[in-house]
C-alpha cells in the first residue's frame, strides 16, 4: 500500500480495481487540515482521464504493471490484434482504450504490452517512429513567411508540418508523443 507521501508523477495505482497511471501530482498541506494529494490520473484500461483528492492518511494499493514485448498485427476496425513475443499469444485491444495511439500503428511494429494481473491492458510505442510522405506540395523558392515548413501527407493518412525540402517518397521520423516531426529517417 501507498501512502499519500509516496504517490508521484508516474506511479501505478488501483483504484476500484482498475489500474491507473498518475500523469501529474500536487502535494499541499495547509495550516490545520492535513496533507492533501491532488493527482491526474489515466486508467490504463479504458484511456479515461480524472482528477482525484487524497487526504491525509489515505492510503491506496500499488498496481504491479508488467511490461513485455510484443508486435501489432492488425485491425478489423473497432479491435486491435497484437502478439506478445514471448509466449505467442494473440489478443484484442479496443480502440477506446488505445486512444490517440491508433494513428501511429503500422503492421509488425514492435510495441511494449502492459500487463495487469496477468491481462494485456494497453500498449506503449516507441517515441520515434519512421513513416512514408505519400503526399508533398512543392516548396515554393522564398515562402518562408510561415516559418519555413510546409504540410504533408504520410502513408497512415496523418498529415504533419515538416521542412521545405521533405518531398513525396521520403522517409520522416515522427515523435509518437507528440505527433510532430522530428528527422529525416535515413
Amino acid at each position: 500500500m501507498l501512502s499519500i507521501t509516496e504517490i508521484k508523477t508516474g506511479s501505478h495505482i488501483v483504484l476500484n480495481g482498475d489500474p491507473y497511471i498518475v500523469l501529474a501530482d500536487q502535494h499541499s498541506k495547509t495550516g490545520r487540515a492535513g496533507a492533501v494529494l491532488r493527482t491526474k490520473i489515466k486508467n490504463l484500461k479504458t484511456g479515461s482521464i480524472l482528477n482525484k483528492t487524497f487526504q491525509g492518511a489515505e492510503k491506496v494499493e500499488e498496481a504491479e504493471i508488467e511490461e513485455r514485448k510484443g508486435q501489432y498485427l492488425y485491425s478489423d476496425g473497432s479491435n486491435f490484434f497484437f502478439m506478445d513475443n514471448e509466449t505467442y499469444e494473440q489478443f484484442e485491444i479496443p480502440a477506446e482504450v488505445i486512444g490517440e495511439q491508433v494513428k501511429f500503428l503500422k503492421e509488425e511494429i514492435e510495441i511494449g504490452i502492459f500487463y495487469f494481473r496477468e491481462n494485456p491492458i494497453n500498449i506503449k510505442l516507441p517515441i520515434k517512429m519512421n513513416f512514408e510522405v505519400t503526399e508533398a506540395p512543392p516548396a515554393v523558392k522564398g515562402n518562408t513567411a510561415d516559418g519555413g515548413s510546409k504540410q504533408v501527407t504520410l502513408e497512415n493518412g496523418l498529415k504533419v508540418n515538416v521542412p521545405l525540402f521533405i518531398n513525396t517518397g521520403d522517409s520522416i521520423k515522427i515523435n509518437t508523443e507528440t505527433g510532430e516531426y522530428t528527422e529525416r529517417a535515413k
